[in-house]
């Protein structure tokens, strides 16, 4: 019962997909997909704020081994992980304006206050605990309608590309989140970023 449960939670999710190309792997136990993946465009410079960040938390940035690459099948059992980390993320951490913009970014991990950037990498973080790939857990820049900078966590899944993301509750594909893309991390090398092909809405 708990496994229908959990893949009838999959199958609501999927019903705000928009349709996929041809081709696109299948959901657990035969549902289907329609998320799309970011289109990356030209290398540019992570955000200062990054660099400092791996400054300060080396081990987050360090590189990896790529056993097998690309974006990872989006099981029953990563699904609750996504669900779990985003829900305790979110709860613990005290929503706290940045009021010396640029400045005053840190990027810190599991901080009892914090801004959107302390969401996306203790997320991130936790993930990589629990043994996710660090080519599917990209940090995003993206701009929300009042013309501020945001941050979020596009985890990669065979499927498409999920935001995790601390104004909304919901997990949602990168397609159906209202924000302006600016640059996401390259899942081939950490320490890069591209810029985001436009798209329509």
């Amino acid at each position: 019962m708990r496994k229908f449960s959990a893949l009838v939670a999959i199958a609501a999710t999927l019903s705000m997909f928009q349709p996929a190309r041809a081709g696109l792997l299948g959901m657990p136990m035969g549902l289907q997909s329609a998320i799309q993946h970011i289109k990356l465009e030209a290398p540019t410079l992570p955000p200062m704020a990054y660099t400092q960040f791996c400054v300060r938390y080396q081990d987050e940035c360090r590189k990896r081994p790529i056993f097998r690459g690309g974006p990872l099948k989006l099981t029953e059992e990563r699904w609750a992980d996504l669900k779990e980390i985003n829900q305790v993320v979110n709860r613990e951490i005290i929503p706290e304006n940045n009021e010396l913009g640029l400045a005053g970014e840190k990027w810190l991990i599991n901080p009892a206050r914090g801004d959107c950037n302390d969401y996306a990498v203790s997320k991130r973080h936790e993930l990589l605990a629990r043994g996710w790939p660090a080519r599917t857990l990209l940090l995003a820049e993206v701009v929300v309608s009042s013309g501020e900078h945001h941050l979020v966590l596009v985890v990669r899944t065979r499927t498409g590309d999920l935001v995790l993301d601390n104004l909304n509750p919901q997990i949602k594909p990168w397609a159906r989140v209202p924000y302006r893309w600016v640059r996401v991390q390259l899942p081939s090398s950490q320490k890069l970023w591209a810029t985001v092909a436009a798209r329509g809405v």
